[in-house]
Order: structure tokens, then sequence, then C-alpha cells
């Protein structure tokens, strides 16, 4: 059987649409300490760090003070830290507590589950940390407790206008 050139278009195109949009972040829904929802899109239009965590997590709560320090020193150039609890909804008052014990100096949404660090093709353990581009495209994925170079790299390269090796696309550290 002889296959025209436009099933080869087809064949291409049809490839490459999935893969394109394989970078995109999930829209996970989630919610603030008020109780207002909050989408992962909301963020394009600025670069974002985005790390799940919870109040009972041993190497989540030596990571969340190096990632405070990070959110006062980026803050200021358009980059949007956002640690979203995956304690349970009963428990956010502990979450308030631990946020304001800790002076958490980031956006504090609620509500993450396995599923969604799943979903963000983060695996199934805490901490876990996404950075998206302006577009809501991720740029690097830190499985486990996230160093400050993590961080800094893919922070720094966007801020650079992509200049350099792009930072890598999954960091484990577990």
């Amino acid at each position: 059987m002889k296959l025209s050139p436009s099933f080869f278009v087809a064949l291409a195109v049809c490839c490459l649409v999935p893969s394109s949009h394989a970078k995109r972040a999930p829209n996970l829904e989630l919610t603030d300490q008020s109780g207002k929802t909050h989408k992962i899109a909301e963020l394009r239009g600025s670069i974002a760090v985005v790390n799940f965590w919870a109040t009972w997590c041993g190497p989540c709560r030596e990571e969340l003070p190096m990632l405070t320090r990070l959110s006062g020193e980026y803050g200021g150039k358009k980059v949007r830290f956002v640690a979203v609890s995956a304690d349970e909804w009963k428990n956010r008052a502990a979450v308030g507590k631990f946020v304001t014990a800790n002076r958490l100096n980031m956006e504090i949404w609620l509500g993450a589950n396995l599923d969604m660090l799943e979903r963000a093709n983060l695996g199934n353990e805490l901490p876990a940390t996404f950075i998206l581009d302006e577009q809501g495209e991720v740029v690097e994925r830190v499985l486990g407790q996230a160093r400050e170079e993590d961080i800094r790299k893919p922070l720094d390269w966007l801020l650079g206008g992509k200049t350099g090796p792009a930072p890598e696309a999954i960091v484990k550290h577990y």
C-alpha cells in the first residue's frame, strides 16, 4: 500500500501536537487561605516557582526557608513563588500557624493531593517543585527537596532571556 505525502503530514501533526503540550503545566485548581479559588493558569505572564509541601513533611520544612529567602530576592523581578500545601483541608489552621511562625512571604494555596502531583509529573512524594516560564510551560521539575541552585539556575536562565544552556528538565533529590 502506497502512502500519500498528506498522510505523513497528518501523522507529523498528530505526533507533534501532544508533545508540544506535554510541557504545559496542568491547570490545577486550588484555594488560598481565605477560600478564594486559584488555577495554575493565572500564573501565566509571570515566571513562577510552584512548590508542593506539607506541615508534617520534614524536608519541606527545611526547604521552605530557602524558598522564602529567594521569594524576597526575586519578587521584584516578575517572579511569583507559590507554596501549595498538601495538608488535609481540616488542618488548614495548622497551615496558617506554620506560615505565620515561619514568616513565609509567598502565596499560600491549599488543596494539593497526590493526584495533582502525578498530573504535574512530580511523582508522589513531597516536597516537589516546578518552575514555569511566562507562558505556563514547565522549565524544570524538582522531585524531592530543592537546593538553592535548582531554583536559581532556571530563574536566572528565564530572567536572562533563555540564553545559554537550558536547565535540566528533571532534578531528583531523594
